[in-house]
C-alpha cells in the first residue's frame, strides 16, 4: 500500500492546515472530502498570487471546475503592526532574511490582531460547480494544496495577505538601517518587573484554552537496550506498544472512542490503519486473518472510522425512505445505467453507495471490471448525511 499523501511538512505548512481545519470555521464534513480529491491529483493550473488563489479542479464532468479563492488582506495600519512585530527583534528579522518562518512571530503577530493564517470569514472561495456549499471539495482540495506552497515559501502567507517577498524584506531592512542623520536608537531601559507585594496585588487573567490535540500522535521513545531475554520482550515490541499507546491518547483526546469500546476487529483495523503493508501482512497472520481483508480494513478505518469499518464488513436492510432518496440522487445525477438495490448498497455502473446504521452514506468506487470476479468496492472518502454529497 503507497505511503498516505499528507500536506504540511514544515511547521508552518501544517499551521495552515490546522488553521483551515480548526480555527477558520470552515464546514468539517466538506473538508476531508477535499483531501481525498487533493491526493488523487485533481488540481491543475494552482497560482497564488496577492491576495488570491486560483485553479483548475477535475470532478465528475469533462470540463474542469474554475476556482478562485481570495483572503482578507491587511490594511496598511494592519501591516505597520506586523512588520513593527517582525522588526522587534533581530531573530525574527534573521529567520525571515533566511526564508524561514519564526514560530513565535506568528504567536506575537496574533496577539497584536495581525494573524497570518485565515481566521472565520477570512477566505472567500468560489468554484463553477453547481454545489453550493462553502467550501465544496473542489474548493478543499485547492485549500490542501496550497499547503505545499506555504511548505515550499512561508512568504506565502504573506503574499495572501497582501504584500509579496521582495516588499516585506525591504521594508523590515529599512526599519532596521537609520536613515541619514538620523541618530541611531538607543535600547530602552530594561523594566525591573514587579515587587512581589504588587505581583500578589494583580487580579489573576482568565485561565487559556486548552490547545487542540495534535494531528498526529508523538513518538514513543528510542529504548537503549532491550528487556532481559527471560522476559519474552523486545525493543522494538515494547515501541510498537508505546506507539498504540500513544495513537489510542491521541484519539481520545480528539473525541474518539477508548480502547474498551472497541471490538476485535474495530481494534484490529485501527492499529492496521497505521502501518505499511508488510505489517499489515504480519499483523493479519497472526490474526488469522487474509492480509487483502486486513488492508480494505485499514484504508475504510482510514477514510471513515468505525462507520466505514462497519459498512464495509456487513450489509443491513434499513427503511425503505434513505434508499429512495438515495435512487432520486442517483437518477438525476446522469450516471450510465439504472440503480441496482440490495439491502443498505445502491449500485450504479462504478459507483456504489451504502447506507450505515450512523444513519450517513459512504462513497464506494469500484476496482476491477464489472464482469471480473476479484472486482472489489473501494470505499471512496468520508461518509455524509445526504447522498447528494457523494454523487456531485
Amino acid at each position: 500500500m503507497p505511503p498516505r499523501r499528507n500536506f504540511g511538512t514544515t511547521w508552518w505548512g501544517r499551521a495552515w492546515v490546522e488553521a483551515l481545519e480548526q480555527r477558520a470555521k470552515l464546514d468539517p464534513n466538506r473538508l476531508p472530502r477535499g483531501r481525498t480529491y487533493a491526493r488523487k491529483g485533481t488540481v491543475s493550473e494552482l497560482h497564488v498570487g496577492v491576495g488570491a488563489v486560483s485553479a483548475r479542479v477535475h470532478g465528475s464532468r469533462p470540463q474542469p471546475y474554475k476556482v478562485t479563492i481570495t483572503m482578507r488582506t491587511f490594511t496598511d495600519g494592519e501591516w505597520d503592526k506586523l512588520l513593527g512585530v517582525a522588526g522587534t527583534q533581530l531573530g525574527h528579522a534573521a529567520a525571515l532574511l533566511d526564508g524561514e518562518l519564526p514560530g513565535a512571530l506568528t504567536e506575537q503577530a496574533r496577539e497584536a490582531g495581525v494573524d497570518l493564517l485565515p481566521g472565520p470569514g477570512d477566505l472567500r472561495p468560489r468554484c463553477s460547480c453547481p454545489d453550493s456549499a462553502n467550501p465544496c471539495k473542489h474548493v478543499a482540495a485547492v485549500y490542501y494544496l496550497v499547503a505545499d506552497e506555504v511548505d515550499r515559501d512561508p512568504f506565502t502567507l504573506f503574499l495572501l495577505r497582501g504584500r509579496p517577498r521582495t516588499d516585506v524584506l525591504a521594508e523590515l531592512r529599512a526599519r532596521r538601517s537609520p536613515t541619514r542623520g538620523e541618530k541611531p536608537k538607543l535600547p530602552k531601559p530594561v523594566d525591573d518587573g514587579l515587587t512581589p507585594r504588587a505581583a500578589y496585588a494583580r487580579r489573576p487573567g482568565a485561565i487559556p484554552a486548552l490547545p487542540p490535540p495534535p494531528r498526529v500522535p508523538g513518538p514513543p521513545a528510542v529504548l537503549d537496550l532491550d528487556p532481559p531475554p527471560a522476559t519474552g520482550w523486545t525493543a522494538a515490541a515494547l515501541t510498537t506498544l508505546a506507539a498504540d499507546a500513544a495513537a489510542l491518547a491521541r484519539d481520545l483526546l480528539a473525541g474518539g472512542p477508548t480502547a474498551a469500546e472497541l471490538t476485535f476487529e474495530e481494534d484490529l483495523a485501527r492499529r492496521a490503519a497505521g502501518r505499511t503493508s508488510t505489517e499489515i501482512t504480519a499483523l493479519a497472520t497472526a490474526a488469522k486473518l487474509p492480509p487483502r481483508d486486513l488492508a480494505r480494513w485499514a484504508e475504510a478505518w482510514r477514510e471513515a472510522g468505525r462507520g466505514g469499518l462497519a459498512v464495509v464488513r456487513e450489509s443491513w436492510q434499513p427503511g425503505p425512505g434513505p434508499l429512495r432518496e438515495a435512487e432520486s440522487v442517483l437518477a438525476d445525477a446522469g450516471l450510465p445505467g439504472k440503480p441496482k438495490t440490495w439491502r443498505n448498497r445502491l449500485t450504479q455502473g462504478d459507483l456504489q453507495l451504502r447506507y450505515g446504521r450512523d444513519a450517513r452514506w459512504y462513497r464506494f468506487v469500484r476496482e476491477g471490471t464489472a464482469s471480473s470476479r476479484d472486482t472489489q468496492w473501494r470505499l471512496d472518502g468520508p461518509p455524509s448525511a445526504s447522498p447528494l454529497d457523494l454523487v456531485y
